[in-house]
């Protein structure tokens, strides 16, 4: 299905999975992002994607940066920029070459991500968080208990320790003596995600999903994601519950309305087992990874509805959005991540194990990331892939399968 743009979006964006919320076919979208083998047989030869050739992968400042992208960009009348990420040197660009940067403010989405600042930006909303203190590194107690350590920037759970002994945190405090960090309670529960949009004074909350989070073999650290389900919350969640989750996602929406904030965030919320009580665990002031994928489920679920990305899109070119997003209730994605531990991958078999699972109507993104923990291979589901939290069902357990073999051949 065509879904119209008033002006021509110029998505740029260093992994081009990102952007496929949308159809690379619709009129007036247009991509430009790193060359990659499978990058290239997605986009087959389209003139409105721009694939840039490099001896390393760039990131979305380098990519914009490029002489090839700046011509790309300067022949497209009336084109508005947008990012998967802003920063404040991307918006410098951005002005320097006189193009409209879509994307939100990169200092009010830094006020509301990183660990220390959030705190004084939620005010009231600090209520969701779980118990927690401020303090320096080197003025923390050991008490006996477990708990997280969260430095004020994280990235993929890198930045968010569980400290479970004395010599963890003597560690951390000689390493960081004078460092500020957020200390928190450690809550026992499955970890929930959901994407929303903030359209004028308005919050559309979209699905909420299982958050698959430091499950090996697809990831060596304890706090990273790796993957979504949105079967398992119609399974786990009461009515009571989901209630709870939107009226959390709606406050933290409307605060950022009020800040000036439009489109796309997300919140990871965790449900304490012994409780049954939801508490926020993390804002992310930005397109959230498995956008691409629900905009995709919701295509599936009905053509003529609107997906997640979309109102994205509208929203952050002023259009007005007059319907919900499409709830959907299956689907799940998962994904490998680069380990330290790979040995040299055969290609052939790679592709020739890929194809058992593309029979199995799994959909498979290779990337050419070499970097410890960041993407390496992406599987989709229209079905869910977890029985319990923690616990994968029948195909999960095939992907799992997968993954161990690729990485001890």
């Amino acid at each position: 299905m065509n879904f119209p743009l008033s002006k021509p979006v110029i998505y740029v964006v260093r992994d081009l999975e990102r952007s496929l919320g949308m159809s690379i076919a619709n009129k007036d979208y247009y991509i430009i992002s790193n060359y990659a083998t499978f990058a290239n047989s997605l986009v087959k030869g389209r003139k409105n994607v721009l694939l840039i050739k490099n001896t390393e992968l760039l990131d979305t400042r380098e990519l914009l940066n490029h002489p090839q992208s700046i011509k790309f960009i300067n022949a497209i009348k009336n084109r508005q920029i947008l990012v998967f990420k802003n920063t404040l040197q991307i918006e410098k660009i951005c002005v320097d070459n006189g193009w409209s940067l879509l994307n939100p403010s990169a200092i009010l989405a830094a006020k509301i991500e990183e660990k220390i600042s959030q705190v004084d930006w939620l005010g009231e909303l600090t209520k969701f968080l779980p118990p927690f203190e401020i303090k320096i590194a080197k003025n923390i107690k050991w008490l006996g208990g477990s708990f997280i350590l969260q430095f004020n920037r994280a990235h993929t759970g890198s930045g968010t320790i569980f400290i479970e002994n004395e010599k963890q945190l003597k560690d951390i405090q000689q390493k960081f003596p004078l460092r500020e960090v957020r200390v928190t309670k450690y809550i026992v529960g499955p970890m929930l995600t959901n994407n929303n949009v903030v359209s004028d004074k308005k919050v559309l909350c979209g699905n909420i999903n299982y958050q698959i989070t430091g499950l090996k073999p697809f990831t060596n650290l304890p706090f990273a994601t790796v993957g979504n389900d949105w079967s398992l919350p119609h399974k786990i969640l009461d009515i009571k519950q989901k209630k709870a989750y939107q009226a959390m996602a709606q406050a933290i929406g409307r605060k950022m309305a009020n800040d000036g904030w439009c489109g796309l965030f997300g919140i990871d919320v965790i449900l304490e087992e012994k409780t049954g009580k939801l508490f926020l665990i993390e804002i992310n002031a930005r397109q959230p990874a498995s956008t691409s994928y629900e905009s995709q489920l919701q295509q599936l679920k009905n053509k003529a509805g609107l997906t997640t990305f979309y109102a994205h899109l509208l929203v952050l070119l002023h259009e007005k959005v007059n319907c919900q997003l499409t709830m959907i209730k299956s689907g799940a994605q998962i994904t490998q991540k680069v380990l330290q531990t790979h040995k040299k991958i055969n290609i052939v078999k790679l592709l020739n194990k890929i194809k058992i699972l593309k029979k199995k109507k799994i959909q498979v993104y290779i990337y050419d990331n070499i970097k410890s923990e960041s993407d390496w291979i992406r599987m989709q589901s229209v079905s869910g892939l977890v029985a319990s939290p923690n616990v994968l069902n029948k195909l999960g357990q095939e992907l799992k399968n997968f993954s161990l073999s690729i990485l001890t051949d």
